[in-house]
């Protein structure tokens, strides 16, 4: 097996990323949900079905223009730290990382295309793009599924359209989401209400790691419910215009936030400052919380003279299994959380504090 270490693109590359109001949208994703006809869905095959359906697909998407030299691996090759890093990257679902044998991955070398074989479908296969661009990931998406459904028989109904083993992804098979950094929503205590509106439109607010997860450093996954019914460029187009909604009211939040209360926005970036730059012990949950204020008060410019790079690399590198990569041994949890804290002063010993003038 290749090294998934070696392959991927290093923390500091990924926060390099940049693409359109990526000062709030982090990351753009679509996900289609596939299955193969004339086979049993992953959760009813036995083991030799899955196996054999690995065996077809995996190759198939290697096979595509997108996935040259992409990485292709059975998930009972994987180590249990190798999953929770592309957990982490948002690269695989904590579903899939609990998969093994006759269930796999096949990633391209970018990081804008990874697909998961016998999750709870056949095929569940995302396009993911820095900043605002769900519009861009969807055509680049629907591009490789053509060219994938030239090569594999997909499971398909005239009336209902793409069977899916979840009632809930049947029809388009599509899931769009954007990841949202929200902290003047949260900071402005405006964030219930706009999670209460946007469910009333059929769209689901999520955590950090989707579905069952809380929001750690102010992220918010904001993604469509339903995929019958509607036809895909209808479900990224809502989608596309709520995300456009939410960076508005995140934008006048921050802005009413500085010219009214100015001294609370102030002392929340300023103890984030002072407990990073100055811990000896931290957990990966106050850390992510902590960072989210840090990357705040640089959109803000209370840091001049940081790149908000710096935050972003901090944000993979804090959390526990890369934390744990770099290591040799076998951390506890309380080891980490002493390592975590001197990685983090070192990487703010340069940050001088925040100025607010």
């Amino acid at each position: 097996m290749k090294d998934l270490l070696s392959f991927l693109i290093t923390p500091a590359e990924a926060a390099q990323q940049h693409g359109p109001h990526d000062r709030i949208v982090m990351s753009s994703r679509v996900r289609l949900a596939r299955n193969l006809r004339a086979a049993s869905f992953p959760g009813w095959a036995k083991k030799p079905e899955r196996v054999r359906i690995l065996e077809t697909v995996q190759p198939a998407v290697s096979s595509l223009p997108e996935m040259a030299d992409s990485f292709a691996e059975a998930m009972d090759n994987f180590t249990a730290l190798d999953k929770q890093i592309l957990v982490e990257r948002h690269l695989i679902s904590r579903e899939h990382a609990a998969k093994n044998v006759g269930s796999g991955l096949v990633l391209n070398r970018a990081e804008t295309f990874s697909v998961m074989i016998n999750e709870e479908d056949h095929l569940r296969m995302q396009a993911l793009r820095p900043g605002f661009q769900i519009r861009e990931a969807w055509t680049a998406l629907d591009r490789m599924d053509s060219a994938l459904e030239k090569k594999l028989e997909y499971a398909f109904d005239n009336e209902l359209g793409y069977l899916t083993a979840c009632p809930t992804n049947l029809g388009t098979g599509i899931r769009v989401s954007a990841m949202l950094h929200l902290p003047g929503l949260v900071l402005s205590e405006q964030i219930n209400p706009i999670i209460q509106s946007v469910n009333k439109l059929g769209l689901a607010v999520r955590g950090l790691y989707g579905e069952g997860t809380e929001a750690l450093g102010n992220v918010f996954q904001v993604s469509n419910q339903m995929t019958l019914g509607e036809s895909e460029t209808v479900i990224v187009e809502r989608l596309e215009k709520v995300v456009s909604q939410i960076i508005e009211h995140e934008e006048n939040a921050r802005a009413k936030l500085l010219e009214q209360k100015p001294k609370v926005v102030f002392n929340h970036i300023g103890r984030a400052y002072g407990v990073l730059a100055n811990a000896h012990s931290i957990s990966s949950k106050e850390t992510m919380n902590l960072l989210s204020l840090l990357r705040l008060g640089v959109d803000l410019n209370l840091f001049p003279n940081t790149n908000r790079a710096l935050v972003d690399e901090l944000f993979l590198t804090t959390q526990p299994a890369h934390l744990q990569k770099q290591q040799s041994d076998k951390l506890s949890a309380e080891e980490r959380d002493l390592i975590r804290a001197d990685m983090v002063r070192e990487q703010l010993k340069n940050v001088a504090r925040p100025v607010t003038k």
